[in-house]
């Protein structure tokens, strides 16, 4: 059986799965390179390095980027690559230099939030019912817990919208992804990033000059972060979108705050204070009511005809 915005998969469910643990230790990653590198810099190296690899197993794998065969399918592919991968990276980046690695983790909560609108106007056909509108709106209350006085003892405002618009622009890009026409998976995540690298290392050398490594720790943190959450993420991102759809893509967004955390308090030693477990608990809820129908769905044994 085919998966599709109703029915999944089990296979979509282990994939985003996989991505809920990739991702949060992206934060983890991203901060670490940071006490070595400059933020402009660490967001051409990940998007770069990953389209290093991607282009040739791509190729490789039978997707390459001669798959990419119409206009509009690299016109999508341009959008993602600019919008959807280059300005959250760079926001995520320089939004980390001013708050704690678990507070970005636990904004991405918002992107549920975010696509819920867009997927009503450009993708009706993934359907919206009175159970996906109270989850969102309970995510919404824990985003709001979260972004309030005390959510965190350091950090800055601008560093926290910082990352929620790195949220926003990751919800346009999963409801473009969800319209574009069939592209392979490895060679849209390959195309998407070499565009993103030829906007972005440019743009790193203009604004911060050659490259300076001051921690040699800080370069394998970009490579692992270009590596997995980038180049890897990538992949299984297309493929969960292109056939479970974006709100079944925004389930980890729900994923993502719980592991960010997890590391960042054993791995990062950061320290968080209460009102941040209650938001994540908040937000948390907010995934058990929206996908509750879906859940049950996927766990209720199958009669054979």
């Amino acid at each position: 059986m085919s998966a599709s915005p109703t029915q999944p998969g089990a296979l979509n469910w282990v994939l985003i799965i996989a991505l809920g643990v990739i991702w949060g230790t992206a934060f983890m990653g991203v901060s670490t390179a940071l006490t070595g590198l400059t933020p402009w810099w660490i967001t051409a190296g990940r998007v770069g390095l990953a389209a290093l690899i991607l282009v040739p197993v791509g190729a490789l794998m039978g997707q390459g980027l001669g798959k990419v065969d119409s206009a509009r399918a690299w016109v999508v592919i341009g959008f993602i690559g600019l919008f959807s991968t280059a300005l959250p990276f760079a926001l995520l980046s320089w939004g980390l230099t001013q708050v704690p690695s678990a507070f970005a983790g636990v904004a991405m909560g918002s992107v549920p939030l975010l696509v819920l609108p867009l997927v009503a106007i450009f993708s009706p056909d993934e359907g919206i019912g009175p159970r996906r509108i109270i989850g969102v709106i309970l995510g919404f209350a824990g985003l709001i817990l979260l972004m309030g006085p005390g959510a965190f003892g350091e950090g800055t405002l601008a560093g926290r919208l910082a990352c929620v618009a790195a949220a926003a622009c990751y919800a346009v890009g999963s409801v473009v992804t969800r319209r574009a026409p069939a592209i392979p998976p490895v060679a849209f995540a390959a195309g998407s990033m070499l565009i993103g690298a030829i906007a972005l290392i440019p743009l790193a050398f203009l604004l911060e000059g050659p490259p300076e490594l001051t921690r040699p720790a800080a370069l394998w943190a970009l490579i692992y972060v270009a590596l997995l959450p980038t180049g890897l993420a990538a992949i299984i991102r297309v493929r969960v979108i292109t056939t479970a759809g974006s709100l079944f893509m925004s389930l980890t967004s729900y994923m993502v705050p719980l592991w960010a955390v997890i590391f960042g308090v054993t791995l990062m030693g950061e320290a968080l204070p209460a009102q941040l477990f209650w938001a994540l608990g908040i937000i948390l809820a907010g995934i058990g009511i929206s996908q509750s129908r879906a859940i049950a769905q996927q766990l209720r044994p199958r009669t054979r005809t």
